[in-house]
């Protein structure tokens, strides 16, 4: 005998409307059991098969991603859920997606899905009540689940940002340290010159050579590695005729473009022995130049990459709609996801408009798309794999084509794609949003998105008016 009375089970929500007769029809075929605090009430993998109805406490569900136990959502007697969980009549669910905990003593009723059948046709209007709990119950399980997308996501974003950022700063503090070593050794070094009374016409001409091939520099293919060594061998031997004995100096003055003949030409003129003086002074100097430029490339990387944050997150402006660069827009966005592209040594190709036309847009919303699609491509290729932008202007509208080489996206989801929560990827793969967002947001625009794949090519394609009407300035809904 249960010890369950109809007036317990009328207390439930989803019961309180059903007459005396069917909810002693739903105890007769029920079975009943206690759980205590923090006891498991469903085990991932388990089979579902019955729909259970909390008569006394709470169920926390934690979901099961990747084999780690992510909570979910809490169970209870409330207008949420009515009180009932496990499996819902007409629910597709064959195990359970996780881990079920009792929270506070749990009693619960269990109906075994065999009676679904007699129950809907006992009380059709019943089933139709129990079936709205589970849609509510599936909008706030996908909901749940895209957020957690979003913080895995950004999560990602965030470490890669960091790491992008980790690597100049590290060579910044390298540098800084090795340049002032160098200009510590510079004072020696100094002093040691000016014993070997070098005319100023001759630090004068230094210098102009300095100059010079700093300026030969810019242009200048680089050497080939077998150059460079023969370079370096032919610098390092006439060091060594010179009674010179550094191969350091000889990689800086040959990878800076030094000839033997020009510092031939630079020590004519000078005693032998100023050469010993001469040498490690002008390789100090050059080298210290070096560092300096190196920390420069160092530094502009870091402020490009905040800069690129900033303009892509819509920083220091209003979610109004505004005219934006849509080529720098697409720069940030491969800026930002510049890890994940040398992490597959994947191959941009960029083939902009020379148009460079300015369009009206809700700018924070539509760098989601373009770190969407461009996440998507990186997703889809092979290693050594290759990416194409394009933007095509024309008289009313923006093209922008998004094309990858990978496999293609298969027919049977082609049409499935842009459906609320849909994805191929685990959690935290993606960018957190979604084909069907991405599509609301240039829907948003007054734009539309366009699909072509077939294997070794998809291309998405958003098309954006130049000009915007009124009407497109309402909010996104």
């Amino acid at each position: 005998m249960i010890p369950v009375t109809i007036k317990e089970l009328k207390n439930v929500n989803a019961f309180s409307e059903l007459p005396d007769e069917h909810l002693q029809w739903v105890i007769d075929r029920s079975e009943y059991d206690e759980i205590e605090d923090g006891g498991l009430v469903a085990k991932y993998g388990d089979p579902a098969d019955s729909m259970w109805v909390l008569l006394e406490g709470k169920v926390s569900f934690y979901m099961n991603i990747n084999g780690q136990q992510v909570f979910y959502f809490t169970f209870e007697n409330d207008g949420i859920t009515g009180g009932v969980g496990g499996l819902m009549p007409y629910s597709r669910m064959k195990t359970m997606p996780g881990y079920a905990y009792a929270v506070g003593s749990v009693k619960r009723l269990k109906l075994h899905k065999d009676h679904f059948a007699e129950l809907e046709h006992l009380n059709p209007d019943f089933i139709q009540k129990l079936i709205g709990y589970m849609t509510e119950r599936a909008k706030y399980f996908a909901t749940t689940k895209l957020q957690h997308e979003k913080v895995n996501a950004l999560g990602n974003l965030a470490a890669g940002i960091a790491h992008e950022l980790n690597n100049p700063a590290a060579a910044i503090n390298r540098f800084s340290n090795e340049l002032a070593k160098r200009l510590n050794r510079n004072y020696e070094l100094t002093e040691d010159l000016v014993k070997c009374n070098l005319s100023p016409e001759h630090i004068k001409s230094i210098k102009a050579l300095v100059s010079n091939k700093e300026i030969e520099s810019v242009n200048k293919p680089k050497l080939t590695a077998s150059q460079r060594i023969q370079k370096e061998e032919e610098m390092e031997e006439w060091l060594e005729n010179n009674n010179v004995t550094d191969r350091q100096a000889a990689e800086t003055f040959s990878e800076f473009g030094f000839s033997t003949e020009e510092f031939e030409n630079l020590l004519s003129g000078v005693d032998k022995s100023a050469v010993n003086c001469l040498v490690p002074w002008l390789e100090n100097l050059i080298s210290s130049k070096r560092i300096i430029e190196d920390l420069t490339d160092a530094s502009n990387r870091i402020y490009f990459l905040v800069a690129a944050i900033k303009s892509h997150v819509h920083m220091d402006r209003t979610n109004e709609m505004q005219c934006t660069n849509i080529h720098k827009d697409l720069e940030n966005a491969l800026t930002l996801l510049g890890f994940k592209l040398r992490g597959k040594n994947i191959t941009v190709t960029k083939n902009f408009s020379e148009d460079s036309v300015e369009v009206p847009a809700y700018v924070g919303e539509l760098n989601q798309v373009w770190t969407n699609l461009i996440d998507n491509a990186i997703f889809a290729v092979p290693q050594n794999g290759n990416l194409t932008i394009e933007t095509v202007f024309d008289k009313k509208n923006l093209k922008v084509s998004i094309i990858d080489n990978g496999p293609g996206i298969p027919k049977d989801i082609m049409s499935r794609i842009f459906d609320p929560f849909f994805t191929t990827k685990k959690v935290g793969e993606g960018t957190g949003i979604g084909l069907d967002i991405v599509n609301r947001i240039i829907k948003h625009h007054k734009g539309e998105i366009k699909v072509n794949s077939v294997p070794g090519r998809t291309e998405f394609a958003v098309y954006l008016p130049l000009v915007q009407s009124d009407e497109s300035k309402s909010e996104l809904k």
